[in-house]
This record gives C-alpha cells, sequence and structure tokens, in this order.
C-alpha cells in the first residue's frame, strides 16, 4: 500500500470538504525526519489556508478533526499548523506483501502512453568510445531504464554521423596506414587520426586484400573508408555491450541524406523560415528562441551539421514520438536553442525536444589527474576504465553525481572493498540479506502479516514505500543520481537493521519470520534500484 498516497487522498477529501479542489501532487507528504514527530508530515494548512482565508492552525484543527483515520494511530499539530501523521504498525508493515507479491516490477509505474526517443552516446565512428562517452552512456542508459519502469513507451537510439569530414579524415588516415604498410614513405597529416587502432585496422584490411586497392580512384577509397567504418562501429557496439548499453535503432546520416531528402526539407518545410545572404543560406531562429540567425547551407553548397540534424529530428518526430531526448556533451550548449528553434518552425512545442548536457569527467589516481592510457599513449577508452574497476563500479559512478555537475572519477576508491566506496557499500547490503536468507531457508516468512515496531525497522520500511515515488521523480527530472541516492539510503538502513535487529532467532520464530519477510522485501527493491541504473545485485561478495 503506498501510504503517502493514500495520506493525500484523505487530506484532498477534507479539503474538498471545506470548498477546495486541489489536484494530488499538490499535496506534499514527508517522511518525519524523528519518531517524536511522527512517521509522515504535511504542511497542507500552511499552504492552502489563504485560499481559503483561514489561519494556518485553524485549518490544521479542521483537517484533524474531519480526516479518515483509517490506518492512522494519532495526529497531531505542530508549530504554525504542521501536521504530523503516526500510522498504525500494520499500516506501516503492509509494504512488504505488496513488494514481495510484485517482486521485480515493484515500483513500476502506470503505462503513461507517451512515446519517448532517446539518443545518446552517438560518437563518431572513428576511435574509441573514451570516459565522456562512456558516462554519457551510463546516464543515458538509466534514463531510459528510468522512463521504462516509470511507464513510458522508450526507444533507445544511436545517430551515427557516417558522413562528412570526420569519415572523410578516417579514410585519409586509412589509405596512408595502408600505404605505408605497402612500402611507401608516406607521412600521416598532422590534422589525421593518429591513434593506434587506425594502423591495426589498415593491418587487418592489408591482410584481407593485400594490394588490391591500392590504386588511388574513388571507389577504392570509398571502399577502405566503408571497412574502416564499419570496423571503428563494431568495437563501439562491443563496448557498449560489455558496458550493459543496447540500442533499439541505429540511424545512419547517409540514410537521412539520401535521395536529396536534406535539400527537399529546406525548400518544402523552411520556405518560409530561410534567407540567402553572401550566398550563404540561413534559417530565422531568431525569431523562436536563439540569439543569432544560423547558416544551414555554406556558400560552397555543402550543409553546416546543423541542416542534417534538423532533418533527421524531423525524422524522429515523423515516427510518432511525443518527447525527444538527446543526451550530449556539455560543448553542446550552444545546439539546444537552434534546434528546439527549428522544430518550433515546423508547429512543434519547444518542450517537444529536451537536451541533457553531461559534464566532463576527471580520472584521478592516487590523487593526479589521469589522462592518458599507459598502454596506447591515448585517452582511457571506456573498455581500459571497465578492466581496471569493473563495469558496476563504472556506471554507478558516473550517475552517482548530477549529470550537470563535473565528474572527479576516483580510481582509488572505486577499487576499494569497504564501505567507503558507495557501489560496494549497496551491494554488500544486498549480498548480506542474500546470506540471512539463505540461512535461514527453512523458516516461514510472515508476509501477510509482520509485526515489526522498533525504529530500526520502520525507518526500513519507509524507505522501501518511497521506492515508487523516487521512480517516478528520477524519471520525470532525467535524474539517476537521485536513484543513486536513494540506493544509498537504503544501503544504510539495511546496514542498520542487520547490526541493530537479530534477523534470525530460533528462539523467537515469531519475530524472525516478520524480520526475514523484510529482510527479503528490501532485498528486492534494492536489485530493482540497481537495475535502474545499469548496476548488478551479487549474492555473494
Amino acid at each position: 500500500m503506498n501510504i503517502e498516497l493514500l495520506l493525500k487522498e484523505k487530506i484532498i477529501k477534507c479539503l474538498k470538504e471545506e470548498g477546495l479542489e486541489v489536484e494530488i501532487n499538490d499535496v506534499i507528504i514527508e517522511n518525519s525526519k524523528t519518531p517524536d514527530h511522527g512517521d509522515y508530515a504535511t504542511n497542507a494548512a500552511l499552504k492552502f489556508a489563504s485560499r481559503l482565508h483561514l489561519a494556518p492552525r485553524l485549518l490544521a484543527d479542521k483537517i484533524v478533526s474531519n480526516i479518515d483515520k483509517d490506518g492512522i494511530e494519532k495526529i497531531e499539530i505542530a508549530g504554525p499548523g504542521f501536521i504530523n501523521f503516526f500510522m498504525k504498525k500494520d499500516m506501516m508493515n503492509s509494504v512488504i506483501e505488496k513488494i514481495i507479491d510484485e517482486d521485480n516490477n515493484y515500483g513500476r509505474g502506470e503505462n503513461k502512453n507517451l512515446k519517448v526517443n532517446v539518443e545518446f552516446v552517438s560518437a563518431n565512428p572513428t576511435g574509441d568510445l573514451h570516459v565522456g562517452h562512456a558516462r554519457i552512456a551510463a546516464v543515458g542508459d538509466s534514463i531510459c531504464r528510468l522512463y521504462d519502469f516509470a511507464g513510458y513507451d522508450v526507444t533507445r537510439e544511436y545517430y551515427v554521423n557516417n558522413a562528412g569530414n570526420q569519415i572523410y579524415t578516417l579514410g585519409l588516415s586509412l589509405d596512408v596506414r595502408y600505404r605505408q604498410l605497402n612500402g611507401e614513405k608516406i607521412e600521416l597529416p598532422d590534422d589525421s587520426y593518429h591513434a593506434h587502432d587506425i594502423i591495426d585496422i589498415a593491418t587487418k584490411f592489408n591482410n584481407l586484400y593485400g594490394t588490391k586497392y591500392l590504386e588511388k580512384t574513388k571507389e577504392n577509397f570509398d571502399f577502405l573508408t566503408k571497412f574502416g567504418m564499419e570496423e571503428e562501429l563494431n568495437k563501439i557496439w562491443r563496448d557498449l555491450d560489455l558496458f550493459r548499453v543496447h540500442f533499439d535503432i541505429v540511424s545512419l546520416e547517409t540514410d537521412i541524406r539520401k535521395n536529396n531528402h536534406v535539400q527537399e526539407v529546406l525548400d518544402t518545410k523552411f520556405k518560409d523560415y530561410s534567407y540567402v545572404q553572401d550566398g550563404a543560406t540561413f534559417l530565422k531562429t531568431t525569431a523562436f528562441l536563439d540569439d543569432k540567425d544560423r547558416c544551414v547551407v555554406k556558400k560552397d553548397g555543402s550543409y553546416t551539421y546543423m541542416m542534417p540534424d534538423i532533418a533527421y529530428h524531423l525524422n524522429k518526430l515523423s515516427r510518432g514520438y511525443d518527447l525527444l531526448i538527446d543526451v550530449l556533451g556539455a560543448d553542446h550548449h550552444g545546439y539546444i536553442n537552434r534546434m528546439k528553434s527549428a522544430l518550433m518552425m515546423q508547429g512543434y512545442s519547444k518542450d517537444t525536444l529536451e537536451i541533457e548536457l553531461i559534464q566532463i569527467v576527471r580520472l584521478i589516481k592516487d590523487g593526479e589527474e589521469v589522462k592518458m592510457s599507459k598502454r596506447t599513449g591515448a585517452g582511457i577508452s571506456l573498455r581500459e576504465l571497465c578492466e581496471e574497476v569493473g563495469v558496476d563500479a563504472a556506471r554507478y559512478f558516473f550517475v552517482s553525481r548530477a549529470a550537470s555537475a563535473h565528474l572527479d572519477f576516483d580510481l582509488n576508491l572505486a577499487l576499494e572493498h569497504n564501505s567507503s566506496n558507495p557501489v560496494y557499500y549497496a551491494q554488500y547490503a544486498h549480498a548480506r540479506l542474500c546470506k540471512v536468507l539463505e540461512l535461514a531457508n527453512d523458516i516461514e516468512l510472515n508476509i501477510k502479516n509482520p509485526k515489526l515496531s522498533n525504529k530500526y525497522e520502520i525507518e526500513l520500511l519507509k524507505c522501501l514505500g518511497d521506492f515508487p515515488k523516487v521512480v517516478q521523480n528520477a524519471a520525470i527530472k532525467r535524474a539517476p543520481h537521485l536513484m543513486a541516492n536513494y540506493i544509498q539510503e537504503l544501503a544504510s538502513l539495511i546496514h542498520s537493521f542487520y547490526t541493530e535487529c537479530r534477523l534470525i532467532d530460533r528462539e523467537n520464530i515469531e519475530i524472525t519470520s516478520s524480520r526475514l519477510a523484510l529482510a527479503k522485501a528490501a532485498k528486492i527493491v534494492m536489485k530493482n534500484a540497481l537495475n535502474l541504473i545499469g548496476v548488478s545485485a551479487p549474492k555473494n561478495m
């Protein structure tokens, strides 16, 4: 039973009797900070008194006098009009049966009938995924998991920029390495890709085809470029699979550009919002949210990156999504208003597209920043990070802070096997409960009518009851760090419950069966919460 929702409904009924209609989300119910102030508290009397032309304390009196007290042990008015609720213990205990009954689905929201497309990572297929991509992957995937669990229809999408200068540069870099392998005295230009993976791909190509594609023709160059791009993409898919990130749709820029589609979009959909100046074509984005009009076609007739991106976003919307979310690096800040403006030109709300900007990551080891891989001499890749600290620690640390905040990733801390490491602390809480339940597998759990009343049990019960609300809040705010915060709170309460309450007492089976039921409920919620940020819940540590 959702006690907060129940209390909200009771309060709304009282307010309606006083002639005031309010929405369910307008009523705030909070966990009381100390047992002396009850289990839950509300500021409803202070919030709504002025609308009824009453003093807050008087409205509080009316609510307390008229409220349905079923499930409530006692109600007190505090200060200028706060209302504290002391719930009956059987009401608090009832969450255990709900959790165990719903199991992996506990906390899942009702179907919202809203289609959400989340595009994230979308790294150019020109090299390894680095730690910046890793944070975007962890945050983006966790947003998808939260949206899905909260009741939204979610599509994960990866957009491959397989056209333009970066792909041409990839081809040039591979061509030079390919020729070097065949004895040509040729230097790699400074503005090419110098990473060792380019040599690896060129070597693989050379082993497969020998000198067959050395003749300088456009067809040979395009074949080598395509080969290199596919190799880079396959590496990206392998690394993302390791990182527990998968996509429903992969879209290619070349598909967006097919059949002159980008020009058709510009000519037909933006003819009233475009103009030519000094030989270049601009969109009137200042008519909406932008600080200056944006060039979409250069003087030489080539597109800026913005025009294919506009066509791509319109393509996504044509597939019936209610909301588009782009998860991008912090350097895309200027991108937000120009893209929103372009979509508004087509009659979409500015809120149809939301862009989450992910701030940079610094890797810290032994108190110093680590920028380069000792193995490759390049930046630290996603795969190397996972090999160093493990997927669980990497994913947890990346979402442990708000995406809008810079993150210092402490490699030493991620390797600690003690309570100072937050992911170890959370996983150990789950493993502890698994061990207890295994040791007591012969004792029947009291799921229907548990008898729990001490403060460690009640605080844990309240936290478990909060889980559905935390899911909805973290999803709506696209804030996986809120789930990480919840996980730490839950872990702390589990450890306190484990330490302060004797979970297995064969001399007192009645309390043991109730505590074991609570242990099973807490285990389920911890596993569900960890899964929402892509972290495993091990049974043994």
